[in-house]
């Protein structure tokens, strides 16, 4: 009898629609290194804006580990199993998922584009994967819930406003626009060092960008004599012309300054919140609680995200909490294929986040663009998943001794052969 070739599925299906075109996926390639590159160069007349989101804390030594560690750990594929039909599909916290892969929370995405976060959500949606808004968003969580739409998944990055009304107030509102998960950042109460910013003094915050979520917060703006607003802020941001404005008076700018300030010292303020201070989030959050960030990455000269993972899933404590299901963990910082994607997978994660990919897509083609690295890096999983030789995602959690070996090829050159028997 012969073999039976497998049901086509979106994700394979979306790599065979590109050949059966004959024209190349809408960001022109698949290389994320050549999609960054063209990012750059759409953004080559706001270069600051490119810059703020590329950069991060110091020498940007962290970022570059984030990367390294990935290439320190390699793949041992398996053959010769039936891994014909596939499956990557999962559940996080209660949540069926059609992958492991979710949109990370990157904040003032209306830098990139003059649909900043609105065309991440309808991507996300269009594709079906969860997204997590940042706090710093240049949109509000209320205008992102309603372009992600009644079946789109969502969780909520919650920057900890210092005073409790507020707090509230956006737990609040949150839930009741079907944020279903609060994932709140541990790592950011104040701002790393970030010499490129430092160096020109740029502030898109300071000047009432990617601050949406106060003025939208009916708490924070009645304690202003104001009404919430819902704003989409002008494109491309320009931080001198709102100086300016300010200067010469304009009162438009003067109040947007002033309430950005504002909604600063309530998210920004420097106070390190403890384990004790949880509670607060305990008892008012009704569903999943995370925390991002257990990795500092606003800290220059950090080991990478991957090798901090390792050490984590090497407690017996997190293994025994994981497999009770009391305990999940997700991955974020430097994945760009399929394989990265393995590979945090294989160490112990149970998801992981996609993040700058998203900004570059989105800074090419907007919404398509995003849809464009969500298909790709999902596709890239189904297809390098199964020439390893596994046939359901859910079987490379965890199997970092089976699936993974880490070698430096850093001098000279080394084969290893690791036997399958």
């Amino acid at each position: 009898m012969a073999a039976q070739p497998p049901p086509p599925n979106k994700w394979i299906s979306w790599l065979s629609q590109i050949y059966s075109s004959g024209k190349g996926p809408v960001l022109g390639t698949v290389d994320v290194q050549e999609i960054e590159d063209k990012a750059r160069e759409v953004m080559k007349d706001n270069s600051t804006a490119y810059l703020y989101t590329l950069k991060s804390a110091g020498t940007c030594s962290t970022d570059d580990a984030n990367r390294k560690a990935f290439d320190r750990w390699k793949l041992v594929p398996r053959v010769l199993n039936n891994v014909t039909l596939r499956n990557i599909e999962t559940t996080i916290l209660g949540m069926k998922v059609s992958s492991p892969v979710f949109v990370g929370p990157v904040g003032k995405q209306g830098l990139a584009h003059a649909d900043g976060e609105l065309a991440t959500a309808r991507a996300a949606a269009a594709v079906g994967v969860p997204m997590i808004l940042s706090s710093s968003a240049s949109r509000s969580l209320e205008d992102v819930a309603e372009a992600n739409g009644p079946n789109g998944q969502r969780w909520y990055q919650f920057y900890w406003p210092r005073s409790s009304d507020v707090a509230l107030s956006v737990l609040k509102r949150a839930k009741e626009n079907g944020y279903t998960a609060l994932v709140i950042t541990v790592d950011t109460m104040i701002i790393g060092w970030r010499s490129h910013d430092h160096r020109i003094g740029y502030s898109p915050a300071g000047h009432g960008f990617g601050v949406q979520q106060g003025m939208a917060d009916p708490v924070f703006m009645k304690r202003h004599g104001l009404v919430a607003r819902h704003e989409r802020p002008k494109f491309p941001f320009d931080q001198e012309s709102i100086r300016k404005k300010a200067a010469e008076g304009d009162e438009e700018a003067k109040q947007s300054m002033f309430l950005a300030s504002q909604w600063l010292a309530e998210t920004g303020f420097g106070i390190f919140r403890t384990w004790d201070d949880l509670q607060f989030v305990k008892d008012n959050w009704d569903g999943p609680i995370l925390l991002k960030g257990i990795q500092a990455v606003n800290i220059d000269g950090a080991i990478g995200s991957l090798d901090a993972l390792d050490m984590i899933m090497r407690s017996q404590k997190v293994l025994d909490a994981q497999k009770s299901g009391k305990l999940t963990v997700l991955f974020d910082s430097g994945i760009r294929t399929g394989s990265d994607i393995i590979k945090a997978l294989a160490i112990g994660a149970q998801g992981v986040l996609i993040a700058r990919p998203i900004f570059y897509g989105l800074a090419i083609a907007g919404q398509a663009g995003v849809e464009q690295i969500l298909m790709q890096s999902i596709c890239d999983l189904h297809i390098t998943m199964g020439l390893c030789g596994y046939s359901d995602v859910n079987d490379l959690i965890g199997k970092r001794d089976e699936l993974l070996v880490k070698v430096d090829y850093g001098v000279g050159t080394r084969t290893l052969v690791k036997s399958s028997m």
